[in-house]
């Protein structure tokens, strides 16, 4: 039985109250978006990943599922209904037994979840998972209470929803109106539903708080890693002083096999050893000549590519420049900004400072640059 999910990203979120949909904000260092894709791939129960997403979004959406296997993006509609319906003519043409529904904005997907699914589909055209009403529930009418509600009986649908796709498809072609979910699609054409137990994680991001509840359940599952790293360069005529991917004016320059910006390759030797993954030779060997004179911006993307593929996030850099000129106070913050860019993560994450030796040692003499860096990363176990 092949099956396929659509994951739907073409809303725009307005209660989010962010420039972003909230399907692009960061999760622990990671879209929303690509959370959600990663949890309805993980089982291996899901053949075919459909993303479904706003118009002129499709490569925005390509570069968040890079490395995750899916279809190409499609447009969706002005509607939650118009863009399930486009998604399921995108996968007409594979024609699976059954397709998941999925809300971009539900990063967590309990692990029994799609299996109870899937069992259900196996009795009825359509299954659901679903949480039990368990607060008492008030009709309001001009801010007071109107009436007490029964809640007997009532649940709150979550997503993914799964359906028999043929069913589905006919059911989105019978409609006349607006559902709220395609489970109410079935019920208009006569199909039963069934319902699976839900899950109090299988939130739907909609406010910024729901957001941070999200992390707030799965930051327990990453620990704390601490790494270091430490780098000298000489200072020579003849080469251009880069450091921390800024470019100071100076008349001496660091000497090395790359660009020998010392603040980044303490940075990069920082964030393979919290990892424990080596240090920046391991990763670009100055025996290879394709390093020479190469920007060591890229070394630093690599770095912080090693730890999102890990799952993890960073918490904070903190950078030490050591030498006595030139003066580092008046660079520090493009220093600052440009590895934050670097990096892809906000400025206030980034310390870059300085100190001298006062006059000791090869610092002191202006014979070349240290420095020292630490980073925090929060990486799961």
């Amino acid at each position: 039985m092949m099956i396929a999910a659509l994951l739907l990203a073409a809303g725009r979120g307005e209660r989010f109250g962010a420039p972003e949909p909230k399907q692009y904000a960061l999760l622990l260092g990671r879209p929303v978006l690509r959370v959600a894709a990663e949890a309805l791939l993980a089982g291996g129960h899901v053949q075919a990943l459909q993303p479904v997403c706003a118009a002129g979004e499709e490569v925005r959406i390509t570069a968040m599922l890079e490395g995750l296997p899916h279809l190409p993006p499609v447009t969706g509609g002005a509607t939650r209904q118009a863009s399930v319906k486009a998604g399921l003519a995108a996968l007409a043409a594979l024609n699976p037994s059954a397709v998941l529904v999925h809300d971009a904005a539900r990063p967590v997907i309990p692990a029994g979840t799609i299996p109870a699914l899937l069992a259900a589909l196996e009795h009825r055209a359509g299954a659901i998972p679903a949480q039990p009403v368990s607060d008492t529930l008030k009709r309001g009418e001009a801010g007071v209470i109107g009436e007490t509600v029964p809640r007997a009986g009532l649940f709150r649908a979550q997503t993914p929803q799964a359906f028999r796709f043929e069913t589905l498809r006919a059911a989105h072609e019978a409609a006349s109106a607006e559902a709220t979910d395609d489970a109410q699609l079935l019920e208009w054409i006569g199909e039963s539903v069934a319902l699976v137990p839900g899950h109090e994680s299988n939130v739907k991001i909609t406010f910024p708080e729901d957001l941070a509840r999200v992390e707030s359940t799965l930051q327990p599952r990453l620990l704390p890693r601490i790494g270091t790293g430490f780098d000298v360069h000489r200072l020579v005529p003849g080469r251009p002083l880069i450091l921390c991917g800024v470019t100071i004016p100076h008349e001496l320059g660091l000497d090395g096999h790359s660009d020998a910006d010392v603040g980044i390759h303490a940075l990069c030797d920082a964030i393979y050893g919290a990892l424990a993954e080596g240090d920046i030779g391991r990763h670009f060997p100055p025996s290879q000549m394709k390093w020479r004179d190469a920007d060591s911006a890229q070394f630093l993307v690599h770095a912080m590519e090693r730890v999102r593929a890990r799952g993890g996030m960073l918490v904070n850099a903190d950078v030490t420049l050591i030498c006595e000129q030139p003066k580092i106070g008046p660079h520090a913050a493009a220093m600052i900004a440009r590895l934050a860019e670097i990096m892809g993560v906000e400025a206030r994450r980034v310390g870059v400072k300085a100190t001298t030796t006062e006059r000791l040692g090869f610092p002191g003499r202006g014979e070349g640059i240290a420095c020292q860096a630490a980073v925090s990363l929060m990486v799961p176990d």
